[in-house]
């Protein structure tokens, strides 16, 4: 398609769309000089062979960055493509509004939801290392399941850092149970609280916080917010990179994180054993993986009082936001303990009470924002 790609930039971020399918092909933050690229975008994206096989859904045909998904896995209730329209059909750039110290674009879904509007905005703010997005559906009725799909690449090892999770969730089939096919390596039907404890399919154990966990693998874990923290967060130590990678959340919205372990576990197509140190970090607002109908019926999570769908209105909007951000990684990091957000900073402190802060918008997240 012309004019596939958007561009949008501002002091020290940059930022390009795929109009094509709605995904990021590329973020980019600059440090006083060190340059970090957070997101991943998928070998094959150039692919002739991939673009041209019309067994591939689009969504994997433009894998890269983060992009929304609604609902989140299959679409099992209106019969659209995996993850949804808003990841597999094309978006009209709307233009870019100018503000002080920064800029937001819009963009507009060409297919509905439900019957639903959908808006994206993505606003950079002048020395802030961090993407604000939302997602606005106007109109359209029913229940969805949403996820953002943001994935990040590892180089060699890295450390994982969580908000409070109340548990982790294994699902009833990981997503690779054929091994003609690939390999997944973690535990079927296991709920935990260790996040240290992860259980295996061989009945070992691993440590969810380190990066890699195996060698060519494909699998998921779903972790539930604890407590009624203000923010949500999840920190990705690359420590071949020098650089955190992060992504933030109002746990409200958002009460859900899939993790999803990339690394060299298929071996059919696109895949073909070459997508290799990958992490899906997805904030979502879903039942596991089960799909949009099991997400919209009572299931364990809603029946616990955490929600796993929005319901559009169709007399106004509902909106959903996540921030997605890097950093440099400070000498002799690799954890973080805390994270908080206020008075226009973003705060991180290490296991040893050491300290860093970020230029933020500490009001993006919140209903008024």
């Amino acid at each position: 398609m012309a004019d596939q790609f958007q561009t949008i930039e501002a002091d020290g971020i940059k930022v390009t769309l795929d109009l094509a399918a709605g995904h990021l092909r590329s973020f980019e933050i600059d440090h006083d000089g060190h340059l970090i690229k957070p997101l991943h975008t998928a070998p094959w994206v150039d692919d002739p062979a991939v673009r041209n096989d019309p067994g591939i859904p689009v969504v994997l045909k433009h894998l890269s960055g983060d992009f929304f998904c609604a609902p989140f896995g299959e679409s099992d209730v209106d019969g659209g493509p995996p993850h949804g329209w808003p990841a597999n059909s094309l978006w009209r750039f709307d233009g870019e509004e100018q503000k002080p110290g920064g800029k937001t674009a819009r963009l507009i879904l060409d297919h509905d939801v439900l019957g639903a509007g959908l808006i994206k905005e993505i606003t950079l703010r002048d020395g802030h290392p961090f993407l604000y997005v939302s997602h606005r559906f106007d109109g359209g009725s029913g229940d969805i399941s949403v996820s953002s799909h943001a994935m990040t690449r590892f180089e060699g090892r890295g450390r994982l850092s969580f908000s409070a999770k109340a548990f982790a969730d294994l699902p009833v089939e990981q997503v690779e149970p054929d091994p003609s096919m690939g390999r997944s390596l973690f535990a079927r039907s296991a709920r935990f609280t260790d996040l240290a404890q992860l259980p295996l399919a061989d009945g070992g154990t691993a440590d969810l916080h380190d990066y890699p966990i195996a060698e060519r693998h494909e699998d998921f874990v779903m972790l539930v917010e604890g407590g009624d923290p203000p923010l949500g967060w999840t920190a990705a130590a690359r420590l071949d990179q020098g650089d955190l990678v992060l992504s933030l959340k109002n746990p409200a919205e958002l009460p859900v994180t899939f993790l999803w372990f990339s690394n060299q576990g298929r071996d059919y197509a696109p895949w073909n054993g070459r997508h290799q140190g990958v992490l899906g970090i997805e904030e979502g607002r879903a039942y596991s993986i089960y799909g949009h109908a099991a997400s919209i019926n009572p299931n364990p999570l809603s029946d616990a009082g955490i929600p796993t769908s929005i319901t559009l209105d169709p007399n106004g909007s509902v909106t959903v936001r996540h921030v997605l951000g890097g950093v440099p990684l400070p000498t002799g990091w690799q954890d973080i303990k805390s994270i908080h957000a206020a008075d226009g900073s973003l705060r991180m402190t290490n296991p040893d009470g050491a300290a860093i802060d970020h230029p933020f918008d500490d009001m993006f997240l919140t209903a008024e924002g």
